[in-house]
């Protein structure tokens, strides 16, 4: 009740304030004020004006001072008469003083008025590139405030609305207002003690004036170049004795996991010398540890599932026959038969020089390489690549080590040791790496416990998929135990234990095998960061082109975040490279705004965009448009009849701001929307699109027909509806 009076005292404020300035600007035009805001007329009064300010100087000023203020405030043409009368009145100081101040106090006053009445409505309609912006306007938003002040060809009125608009502070926008407009307000301040020699406004900007306002405004982008090789100079200033006059290659890249492999063949594409070093296994985690055997873990688990539910397929139940070490023996063979993919042999073949040893940063032009042959080598570069990856967290929790425990990284070369499944697993985290392990071993037969320390599974996601998640987990055994924090392990008669701590009880959970995955972080030591000096928290420190604090060293994957996605990791690769090979001439910010991911569960969960939960934290006003799989015909068919297709948008408009897909192959069906975001599409044009049929895909276009159907023009309806029975007679 308290908000909502809050709420309507608040409008009752904007819908006050804005008529007001309706009243304020309808008054200027009903008893046209404007004729005595024109050149002719401050002339013909200029020596009346005089006599009147000999009289009453302060009074004038004072009056002088109020008028320029609610002139600038309201937005009102004639600013600039009213500062040549400021420069006939006063003189160049005191005239410029008054200007200054009153020109700046009015345009924060116009500000204000803009981000009070408008501000709330343009966040509504316009939330995420508003956020966008917002974030630019953080980072530069006094400096591009300046630089615009200084060219007096963009209406000033215009900046005062639009920024009041943004997140910019009303105390950072009145001081670069003060001292940007100040070399404009010099300039006809001065003509206006010339006035008797002026025959038109044109005449105080003539195409010389002009041009020099354009290079006072590229001023500042000048300088901040030369800012920018001050600081390079001074980054580089201890290294420079050690700067190679020529360089071995164009560009190194450390680590050959996704990032590095993407890094290393940009390079070669575009004939650049490029050597690639990797101290482990070319595919990095991905391929070894990660996407590629947990896909082909959960294939073989999602199988045995079917098999124990034939009848839902009309055929008979069965119990899978299988052997373990078989099953782990596949995925080895699944990893031998993609590794040529990402082998030494392939990349040698495009140009890339391979090296496997352990790479360590000495300069920043130089790296020493501990070759696994022997020896070592020590090579220059331009450019260096930084994608090292990640490895799994380990919780320091006592009792841990006495225990045993596996992770993502080293499960798959343990239990290919053993004969039989793990009897009875704990997994340690509800993330999506801990479900889609604990669901393929619970259908392959393993007593799984899944303890997760927050108060539900798939935090990230909303909360009915979370439930739905852990529901799909349940179904298949899964002991799934929530708001249950790990204290530590023990080990009671031979027997090992997890004590865990729920609702202030301790509850000990018995296990035979216990997997990590409570995450993975950033591999940031071991070479040569700290020497260097990068700064480094979770991640390297990067700037929007993923340079570290050395222009010419850069970073992508994991170890630069935010995102710990193979794609993602891709995606940065194409910028640090091309950057690296090509900043001199340009450099390209990285593109995060349409990031897809998904939780290869059954059923699958995936995303990309805005959710519900994170457009409430972030205030973005949303339209939720839901089709339900279960109406899906091939689906039914599949007997996969169950997920949703989930999407928002602005309300009243088909822009796409997010989507969430719960379903058989929601990964894939993702593939469309991501599309459709990156370039613009809206839900009119998927549903113009023609879908195959039966096909999954088609819930997209069902998903777009939802939210067409919830805005049909229903008037415009009726009257066809009574236009058909007139034709019907």
């Amino acid at each position: 009740m308290g908000r909502l009076l809050i709420g309507s005292i608040v409008n009752i404020r904007k819908i006050l304030l804005l008529l007001v300035v309706v009243l304020g600007i309808s008054a200027f035009f009903a008893f046209d004020l404007g004729r005595f805001l024109s050149l002719d007329y401050l002339k013909q009064s200029q020596a009346a004006f005089a006599e009147v300010q000999a009289r009453a100087p302060l009074q004038v000023a004072l009056a002088y001072f109020a008028i320029y203020v609610a002139t600038t405030a309201l937005s009102l043409p004639g600013a600039t008469i009213i500062t040549l009368a400021g420069g006939a009145l006063f003189g160049l100081l005191w005239g410029t003083v008054l200007v200054s101040f009153a020109s700046s106090i009015g345009a924060t006053l116009a500000f204000l008025v803009s981000r009070f009445v408008l501000r709330g409505s343009v966040e509504a309609r316009f939330g995420t590139r508003l956020a966008e912006i917002n974030r630019g306007i953080e980072r530069d938003g006094a400096f591009y405030l300046f630089t615009l002040r200084l060219i007096p060809v963009v209406p000033f009125f215009v900046i005062n609305l639009v920024m009041g608009l943004t997140a910019m502070k009303a105390r950072t926008f009145y001081w670069v207002s003060q001292l940007g407009m100040l070399a404009g307000t010099l300039v006809y301040v001065n003509a206006g003690t010339q006035l008797g020699r002026l025959e038109s406004l044109q005449g105080i900007l003539s195409p010389a004036l002009i041009g020099s306002f354009v290079l006072l405004g590229l001023f500042p982008l000048i300088a901040r170049r030369i800012v920018a090789a001050v600081r390079k100079r001074q980054v580089y200033a201890r290294w420079k004795h050690v700067r190679p006059a020529r360089f071995d290659r164009n560009l190194i890249v450390i680590g050959a996991g996704a990032g590095g492999l993407v890094s290393a063949y940009i390079a070669a594409t575009v004939k650049a010398k490029v050597t690639l070093v990797e101290a482990h296994k070319m595919g990095g985690d991905c391929l070894n540890y990660g996407c590629v055997p947990s896909k082909a873990l959960i294939k073989s688990a999602t199988l045995a599932h079917q098999m124990r539910h034939g009848s839902t397929y009309g055929l008979g139940d069965a119990t899978p026959a299988f052997s373990f070490k078989a099953v782990m023996q596949r995925i080895q063979a699944v990893i031998r038969a993609i590794e040529p993919h990402d082998s030494v042999e392939r990349y040698t073949g495009l140009g890339v020089e391979v090296l496997q040893g352990h790479a360590k940063l000495t300069s920043p032009w130089t790296v020493e390489i501990a070759l696994h042959s022997g020896g070592t080598q020590t090579l220059t570069a331009r450019g260096i690549v930084i994608a090292a990856g990640a490895r799994p967290f380990v919780p320091p929790l006592p009792g841990l080590e006495d225990s045993g425990y596996v992770t993502s990284d080293t499960m798959w070369e343990k239990f290919a040791e053993r004969d039989e499944l793990p009897r009875r697993l704990v997994v340690l985290g509800g993330g999506p790496i801990g479900c889609e392990l604990a669901q393929a071993f619970a259908r392959l037969g393993s007593q799984v416990t899944q303890v997760e320390m927050a108060p539900r599974i798939m935090l990230r996601e909303d909360e009915e998929v979370s439930e739905l998640a852990r529901r799909a987990l349940q179904a298949d055994g899964v002991d799934v135990r929530t708001g249950h924090k790990a204290l530590r392990c023990e080990r009671v008669d031979g027997e090992k234990l997890l004590v865990v701590e729920h609702a202030g009880a301790e509850q000990r959970i018995a296990f035979d095998e216990l997997i990590c995955a409570v995450g993975r972080s950033a591999r940031l030591s071991g070479y040569g960061l700290e020497e260097l000096g990068i700064p480094s928290g979770k991640t390297i420190e990067t700037n929007e082109y993923l340079q570290t604090l050395y222009p010419n060293i850069y970073a992508a994957g994991d170890v630069a975040g935010p995102y710990q996605f193979t794609h993602v990791a891709a995606h940065q690769a194409w910028y640090a490279a091309v950057n690296a090979l090509f900043g001199d001439l340009r450099l390209f910010k990285a593109d995060y705004r349409v990031i897809p991911w998904a939780t290869f569960i059954d059923p699958e969960v995936a995303r990309v965009g805005l959710n519900e939960q994170e457009a409430k934290e972030r205030g973005i006003a949303v339209e939720v448009t839901k089709y339900g799989i279960d109406d899906l015909d091939r689906a039914i068919a599949d007997s996969e009849a169950h997920g949703f297709v989930k999407v928002l948008t602005p309300p009243g408009k088909d822009t796409i701001l997010g989507v969430t897909i719960v379903g058989s192959h929601a990964a894939d069906l993702l593939a469309e929307y991501v599309l459709a975001m990156k370039h613009g599409l809206g839900l009119n044009k998927m549903l113009g699109t023609i879908h195959t049929y039966p096909t999954m895909a088609e819930a997209n276009k069902y998903a777009a027909g939802e939210w067409k159907r919830a805005h049909a023009p229903q008037q415009l309806l009726a009257w066809l509806g009574r236009f058909h029975d007139w034709r019907r007679g």
